[in-house]
């Protein structure tokens, strides 16, 4: 496994009102939800990167401004397509 190393000052997960392992790990699944968003990472690989299980990850997604799924209409078609039948 590689290490990343961000360095940042001391005072932002104070004005956030975090401890430091709290920020680090907001900062760490960030990165992960935008990897993820970008279509970088898949969500089991970005759930691994944030160190949460696949469910907990895209059940979170949303508290980082980012959608689960990112679904076209044909695959939304495609989804519900049996329901009009």
């Amino acid at each position: 496994m590689r290490t990343i190393e961000i360095k940042y000052p001391e005072t932002i997960p104070a004005i956030l009102n975090l401890s430091p392992d709290k920020f680090e790990q907001e900062a760490k699944f960030a990165l992960a939800v935008k990897l993820y968003e970008m279509g970088r990472l898949t969500s089991g690989q970005a759930a691994q990167l944030a160190e949460v299980s696949r469910v907990i990850f895209l059940l979170d997604c949303r508290r980082y401004g980012a959608a689960s799924v990112d679904w076209d209409y044909d695959e939304i078609d495609a989804e519900f397509s049996d329901m009009n039948k």
